[in-house]
């Protein structure tokens, strides 16, 4: 029977991944405030910097958003589902699940898909695959993605079928308040290609080599009830939650 990860341990993990993935960033920053845990990759868009709230009754709004009016980026609080405060309106739920190294459950790849590992040469394919499934402006997808082709602790991979690129995701190895972990995220098969295994295929390859390299606990947000089923099948169960919310503006703002 596959086991449930502890909610709070894949909260933490989400958290250090984050910074992680700021970090990779040339304006990347970090810091701990009580009761949060904030980082800023210093893009211009708020779904790159967040503040991840730890202990909703320790936290200081004020102090989060002065760190962030210091690093010059707009940002979201990343609140545990049902959490009290911060206060400030919902900007998205997010679902969370989170599997134990040992319970993956490999999907082989489908014939004549390659998989391998993209590198900085790679990154007009990549962003191309991303805005083409997910939607959005390719100039931010392409700032977010430039330094994971080249950061040790990122993983970003690319599926080919017939020579053209049709898939991506990225892995990214984290190792702090939740001990070895990775974060599987960027999932994404060109809509011509999609509902042949690629997307689980890809996934589970990424997640193996994180898990080979130490990693000890997967986690992810999945963004619908489909995409849960794929990663049900591959070992992952979910667990509470994450609310999104957007700072509240400040008195007289």
């Amino acid at each position: 029977m596959t086991r449930s990860p502890d909610p709070a341990a894949v909260r933490h993990a989400h958290a250090d991944a984050w910074r992680e993935l700021a970090l990779s960033h040339p304006g990347g920053a970090a810091g701990d405030l009580p009761g949060a845990r904030l980082a800023s990759s210093g893009l211009p868009f708020p779904q790159f910097n967040g503040a991840d709230v730890t202990d909703p009754a320790l936290v200081d709004p004020a102090a989060v958003a002065a760190w962030f009016a210091a690093a010059g980026v707009p940002w979201a609080w990343r609140v545990p589902a049902g959490a009290d405060r911060p206060e400030g309106p919902l900007v998205v739920a997010q679902r969370l699940m989170g599997l134990h190294g040992e319970d993956l459950r490999p999907a082989p790849a489908p014939r004549g898909v390659e998989l391998r590992l993209a590198g900085p040469a790679d990154l007009e394919d990549v962003v191309a695959v991303d805005v083409r499934a997910f939607g959005g402006d390719p100039a931010s997808a392409r700032a977010w993605t430039a330094p994971h082709l080249s950061a040790p602790r990122v993983a970003v991979g690319l599926a080919r079928l017939e020579g053209r690129a049709v898939g991506t995701a990225y892995a990214v190895r984290s190792d702090g308040a939740a001990g070895p972990a990775v974060l599987l995220g960027g999932v994404a098969v060109l809509p011509e290609a999609r509902r042949r295994g690629i997307g689980a295929a890809l996934s589970s390859w990424l997640l193996a080599g994180a898990l080979g390299a130490g990693a000890r606990l997967a986690h992810l947000q999945p963004d619908d009830e489909r995409a849960a089923r794929v990663y049900a099948r591959l070992g992952f169960t979910e667990v509470p939650g994450l609310e999104v919310r957007a700072p509240r503006p400040p008195a007289g703002g």
